[in-house]
């Protein structure tokens, strides 16, 4: 017999009396191109799940960029500082370095001028004072024709010009031969020398040691004692703080002259003695606006004062380098001036 065998796409069963069929089949006996086909793979984590985890990531992702962003910026603004730092530093050292330029120009000019005050003390002094040192000294006539055409009829201060009697070299005065001694011997007296070396000690202008006392009392008063009182006091007063000022009256100036000026005098009267005289200098007290017209005994007796002052603050400043007698016999010479200034001698200038 023959066997008949059709094909289909699904799996038949063979029925031949020849041929055992088993009466169970399994996909293992099947052809493999009659298996069954395969399920695709389905996840098992929800879909929810997956979105939260989405945001998460999100979410991270933006706190990265914004710290990003951050760092930057930070970075960026610690530069910026660093640079204005840097700028500040420079202009700073820049400031420091001008002002040190500045400073020291200073100090050398300060030293310059210490240097030129102490070799005018070491060679200068009231009793013989170095004219070329002192031009102030000069009379105004004699500034006149020595100063150039461009400096001519100008006023010049002069705080301390001596208007007494001065003394030689030798120990003389300038008077007339007839009335000048052969010889002048001197004495030290030992009280008045006891209270200069106390006060040596302790140099001060305050009135409080015994030297001072007396050369207020017998000396300084009586030759700054003058006849309007108060007007005496502020010129005493403008000497011991050194801002007293003599300067020559212009020529220009005296035709300038108001007519009520009466109590800073006038060319032709003193403003502190009142008498008429012909006043070729006036005063200016500190910084007062007003000048007053003096006559030139009242100069003089005013410039005898302020040499004794100018030498005893030598002396405390430490710029005099002589020995204590010889101080002393310069301060005694001092007093003298004032002594003479007070009894009305003086000396003219030369035109």
């Amino acid at each position: 017999s023959s066997i008949l065998t059709l094909f289909y796409p699904t799996p038949l069963l063979f029925c031949c009396s020849s041929v055992h069929t088993p009466s169970i089949l399994t996909h293992s006996t099947l052809h493999p191109f009659y298996s069954d086909p395969v399920l695709p793979y389905t996840s098992s984590i929800p879909s929810q799940e997956l979105k939260l985890k989405d945001k998460e990531c999100e979410r991270l992702s933006q706190i990265r960029d914004q710290l990003e962003q951050e760092l930057e910026e930070l970075t960026a603004s610690l530069f910026e500082e660093a640079h204005r730092m840097v700028r500040e530093a420079n202009v700073k050292q820049a400031t420091a370095e001008k002002q040190l330029k500045e400073a020291q120009g200073k100090s050398d000019v300060l030293q310059a001028e210490v240097s030129a005050l102490k070799t005018m003390v070491l060679t200068s002094t009231p009793s013989s004072p170095n004219r070329r040192a002192h031009p102030q000294l000069l009379s105004p006539g004699t500034r006149s024709r020595g100063s150039s055409p461009h400096h001519g009829g100008g006023h010049a201060r002069n705080k301390s010009a001596s208007g007494a009697l001065p003394l030689a070299p030798g120990g003389h005065s300038d008077l007339p031969s007839d009335l000048q001694p052969v010889r002048e011997d001197k004495e030290m007296d030992s009280i008045l020398y006891a209270e200069f070396l106390t006060w040596k000690n302790r140099p001060s202008l305050d009135r409080s040691s015994a030297f001072l006392v007396r050369i207020y009392r017998e000396d300084i008063g009586p030759c700054l004692s003058f006849t309007r009182s108060e007007l005496s006091q502020s010129v005493q007063s403008a000497v011991e703080n050194n801002s007293l000022t003599i300067e020559p009256v212009a020529m220009s100036a005296l035709s300038m002259v108001k007519a009520n000026a009466i109590e800073c005098g006038g060319p032709k009267k003193c403003a502190l003695s009142g008498i008429s005289r012909s006043c070729k200098h006036q005063i200016k007290l500190g910084d007062e606006e007003s000048y007053y017209y003096i006559s030139p005994s009242s100069r003089a007796r005013i410039t005898a004062v302020c040499n004794f002052f100018t030498y005893i603050r030598y002396i405390q400043q430490g710029l005099v380098r002589h020995d204590a007698e010889q101080m002393f016999w310069e301060v005694t010479r001092l007093r003298r001036e004032m002594t003479v200034a007070k009894l009305g001698f003086y000396l003219t200038d030369q035109e």
